[in-house]
């Protein structure tokens, strides 16, 4: 396995940093782009975990940062800029890259994956498979309130890891829009865990077993 380092152009002028996670001997089957969520950035430690158990199991994987937190800003970009970073990381990986994937994968936490489901359903992010690590369905509170319209859209198969305590995503009422859904899905639960996953210490689980555990089921779903 590799690791390489590197600038993608996103706006004229302005690029962000991205991490290629590479498996030993890739054969240029299947490429994964992950994006971060709205508080963090693509060393997210589940998302460093996941890049290179990835890699281990024969999967190419691209991490980006959106152009907010490459400045250092904690507010997120408008519609369009987040687009602009994950349209960026797309064209890399599929016709900039030495590499250039035959499939390509969009996974993302949270923020990072509502981003890419709204732009698959635009048909302005052409991945064949689309991986939540956590969909923020609604605002805390706010369950009246799903983020959940352009999901309808979506044709391509659908993984979602959703957190029993998840503040951002209830699971009744993920369950009630996935079983609405026209494409194809699947959802693995995390007992216990919020939005990011972690569980209470009375759990007795280690952030890193949560971390193979999703590992672990991605690459099942994946290799269906």
């Amino acid at each position: 396995m590799q690791t390489s380092f590197m600038k993608i152009p996103v706006l004229a002028g302005k690029k962000v940093s991205a991490v290629l996670t590479i498996p030993d001997d890739y054969a240029g089957d299947t490429g994964i782009i992950m994006a971060h969520g709205a508080g963090n950035d693509m060393y997210h430690p589940m998302l460093t975990f996941l890049a290179d158990g990835l890699a281990e199991a024969g999967y190419l994987t691209l991490r980006f940062n959106f152009l907010y937190r490459e400045q250092s800003k904690r507010s997120s970009d408008s519609y369009d800029i987040l687009c602009a970073a994950w349209e960026s990381a797309y064209r890399f990986l599929q016709a900039d890259s030495e590499y250039r994937p035959r499939h390509i994968i969009a996974a993302g936490k949270s923020l990072g994956g509502r981003i890419a489901s709204m732009m698959a359903a635009e048909g302005r992010l052409p991945v064949e498979k689309l991986i939540f690590l956590g969909y923020p369905l609604h605002a805390p509170g706010k369950k009246d309130k799903p983020r959940d319209a352009h999901l309808y859209q979506i044709r391509i198969p659908m993984l979602f890891f959703a957190g029993t305590r998840d503040q951002l995503c209830d699971l009744d009422l993920l369950q009630a829009v996935l079983a609405r859904l026209a494409a194809p899905w699947d959802l693995r639960i995390i007992e216990g865990g919020d939005h990011s996953f972690n569980v209470p210490k009375s759990y007795g689980t280690e952030p890193t077993a949560i971390y193979r555990q999703v590992l672990g089921e991605m690459t099942a779903w994946l290799g269906k």
